[in-house]
């Protein structure tokens, strides 16, 4: 399972999640957006942005890693990357932060006495999902991350007591629907031999209980909104503009298919490879 393009895709979905890590939020966190950005320094490409809005003209921007496996040199890029980013973008941002999440606090880097101030300090935050405390006491958002390093036995159970939860809170409808999206998302990574909906019955969705038509639009909307963040992933990774060609026949892709891609781009080099992963799964 990789966690990255999960990671990635959740906070797409729902940037205000990454605040609900933090003891300290800005005030305007839920106007924030996810993106990756490219940093003009070879092979310098953050994947993990949080933009305060435009109209927030000395806002913060958040860095973000995720780290489930270990890096020697993981501090070492990070903060070379986030303060080059800030160097060139600094009049727009009033201050940088980054938050480093873990499954564990065994695969963070060894090597820290050299990044003392910046770890020690209040500008990087470093998580560990499993020290985040009795599950049943965390904010929701926080507690459906903790799925995210469940074993295969226990995360049904778990998923389903999260969407328990999501049903006995008092949340709108559209922070309980996003719930269940992010479950779902999860739960289909975990379990990928599985269809989405094989998922949904395993953790007790019926999808019967929401009007066709709304559950048609909430996935046309995903869909554009996967497009676009797919085909800057692309242009970034391939370090070139995307053919037309190319980005028409993005905008065909069923939604699955884009979710597919998404991870599958992290290994691409070339515009070849992206034109060969098309051509294998869009016959």
């Amino acid at each position: 399972m990789r966690r990255d393009p999960l990671f990635y895709k959740l906070f797409q979905q729902s940037p205000v999640l990454l605040f609900e890590l933090l003891e300290t939020r800005p005030a305007n966190a839920a106007e924030y957006r996810f993106d990756s950005v490219a940093v003009k320094e070879p092979k310098f490409e953050i994947d993990g942005v949080f933009l305060p809005p435009e109209s927030d003209e000395s806002g913060i921007v958040y860095f973000c890693e995720i780290q489930f496996q270990k890096d020697e040199k993981l501090y070492e890029r990070l903060f070379s990357e986030s303060s080059l980013y800030f160097y060139q973008n600094s009049s727009r941002f009033s201050d940088w932060q980054a938050v480093v999440i873990y499954p564990s606090r065994s695969l963070e880097q060894s090597k820290q006495y050299p990044h003392r101030s910046l770890l020690n300090g209040e500008q990087v935050h470093r998580i560990y999902l499993d020290e985040l405390g009795d599950v049943q006491s965390l904010p929701l958002l926080v507690a459906a991350l903790v799925l995210t390093i469940k074993p295969e036995a226990e995360a049904p159970q778990f998923a389903r007591n999260l969407l328990v939860r999501a049903e006995q809170e008092p949340l709108t409808l559209s922070e309980r629907n996003d719930i269940i999206d992010i479950v779902t998302a999860i739960m289909v990574y975990k379990f990928s031999t599985l269809s989405r909906a094989e998922v949904r019955a395993m953790i007790g969705i019926n999808l019967s209980e929401e009007p066709r038509a709304i559950r048609e639009a909430k996935e046309e909307g995903r869909e554009e909104q996967t497009i676009a963040l797919v085909s800057r992933q692309l242009t970034r990774r391939l370090q070139q503009e995307l053919p037309e060609s190319v980005r028409s026949q993005l905008t065909t892709l069923p939604l699955p298919i884009l979710e597919d891609l998404s991870e599958a781009l992290l290994d691409f080099t070339s515009l070849a490879d992206l034109e060969n992963w098309l051509s294998e799964h869009c016959a």
